[in-house]
């Protein structure tokens, strides 16, 4: 299908050429002589034209107008004015609407379709960016958090009110895998700056120094290994959201510098001698509690009192049994999709299994389990053998196996990969006893990390250590 041009053109011999010279290059073209027809085709026929080619003066009006017109009212496409007599003040005033480009008459050829052709591409590149965010906006709803239960139906219900305010700032609570990523998305997608970026951080996933880069930003020579500029997590959810996971985590410096970004709404990249001014909405996230934390000082008090402008808690999934009937569902919908597969039936004691289990790893773990047992199916009848949850005395996880230094692990579908994990950073703890950096050190990773997935698997480390 062709894109479609407009043009604006009261000479009707201009007018003629250029629309034969853009059908000949493969343009639908829609020509017409005054601002009135034209206002009719774009704002009550609903055109939609890719390109807006016109001159900027017309037998009843200047196309400014019109333009700040359809500006107010959203309607995509680039425009392009050409005029015989320009002026700065004019030509300031397209720039500040937003139109592409201001060619003085005549223009060759060879210059407009250069012009057209860089219009089109970025008018193709914010309609991706539009459809893409209505997307997501469909995905992201309140409906999306699934569930009857009362906790899910109070959950839907405040996460409908709090997108529908322009909050500065929010604080998400619950356990690992009850949703919080979800919810973060929901606000966002399904609230004011929805047209805006959402950056996404995990905290517990960078060191300190790299985090406080990445958050900020840095000049090039702000230390080494810095050979360029780069735009922090700030600095590119700016007219959006920046949604910090795990902000429990945060090194308490770099609390400090953080709450005087969200405070002063002004950031300063390392290295950098000026400031950016930021406009951002920060939503964090924990699954510690805050509220103790900033009481014994493990969590800066002033920043937990300015972020919890709201606190939404996320109730866990034990303490909502009755949804795992719709989320089961939903996800067996959603992997069957994705696998090629056609499960459809859960036996009586899967769902058994399903309802007994206590589900330390929320909603995530059972997304795990269902996936499991749908990618490992044979035919419509979801296999329970594949649910491996762990605790289940009928079911025992195969034995692991130690060999020196080494520690070997069952590859045969009877070990999970979260138990996997979980047996290996239990090794690593009991061969350094139980001192987190040594451990960390061991499995090459960060202890900040380390820290995240001890809580993550519900590894008790004792208290004489």
């Amino acid at each position: 299908m062709a894109d479609t041009l407009l043009v604006i053109e009261d000479e009707t011999l201009l007018a003629d050429e250029l629309a034969r010279h853009f059908r000949n290059g493969g343009w639908e073209v829609e020509r017409v002589g005054e601002l009135a027809a034209a206002r009719r085709l774009l704002l009550e026929d609903r055109l939609g034209p890719l390109v807006v080619l016109s001159d900027m003066s017309l037998p009843d009006g200047n196309a400014l107008d019109l333009l700040e017109e359809v500006r107010s009212r959203a309607i995509d496409g680039e425009w392009i004015l050409l005029t015989a007599y320009g002026s700065i003040p004019e030509s300031v005033r397209a720039l500040r609407l937003g139109a592409f480009d201001f060619l003085e008459k005549p223009c060759s050829t060879e210059r407009l379709d250069l012009v057209v052709a860089g219009a089109a591409r970025s008018a193709r590149a914010q309609r991706r960016l539009h459809n893409q965010t209505l997307e997501q906006n469909r995905r992201y709803s309140p409906d999306a958090f699934v569930g009857s239960s009362a906790a899910a139906v109070q959950v839907r219900e405040m996460l409908r009110k709090l997108a529908a305010v322009p909050f500065t700032a929010l604080v998400i609570t619950g356990e690992t895998g009850t949703g919080k990523g979800l919810a973060a998305r929901i606000l966002h997608y399904a609230g004011s700056r929805a047209s805006g970026p959402l950056v996404e951080v995990n905290c517990a996933a960078l060191p300190s120094e790299l985090l406080e880069s990445e958050l900020f930003g840095h000049e090039a020579g702000a230390f080494t290994g810095a050979k360029g500029r780069h735009r922090g997590m700030l600095e590119q959810a700016h007219g959006g959201t920046l949604f910090l996971d795990e902000i429990g985590e945060m090194d308490l410096g770099l609390q400090a510098k953080l709450l005087k970004a969200i405070e002063d709404r002004r950031i300063r990249r390392l290295g950098a001698e000026r400031e950016i001014a930021v406009d951002v909405q920060v939503i964090a996230a924990s699954n510690r509690d805050l509220t103790a934390d900033a009481a014994s000082g493990a969590f800066r008090s002033d920043l937990f009192h300015r972020l919890t402008v709201f606190q939404l808690p996320l109730p866990p999934l034990r303490e909502r049994p009755e949804d795992l009937d719709d989320l089961v569902h939903l996800f067996i919908a959603e992997l069957n999709l994705v696998a090629g597969k056609r499960v459809s039936v859960v036996s009586d004691e899967a769902w058994r299994r399903l309802r007994a289990h206590a589900w330390p790893g929320n909603v995530r773990e059972l997304r795990n389990a269902v996936e499991r047992c749908v990618l490992f199916s044979e035919d419509e009848r979801l296999p329970e053998r594949w649910l491996q949850l762990g605790g289940e005395t009928d079911e025992p996880m195969a034995a692991v196996v130690r060999d020196g230094d080494s520690l070997r692990l069952p590859l045969d579908g009877s070990t999970s990969l979260d138990e996997m994990e979980r047996q290996i950073i239990a090794e690593a703890l009991t061969r350094t006893r139980y001192n987190v950096t040594a451990a960390a050190r061991t499995l090459g990773t960060t202890r900040q990390t380390l820290r995240y997935r001890i809580e993550k698997h519900g590894i008790q480390i004792p208290d004489d250590t």
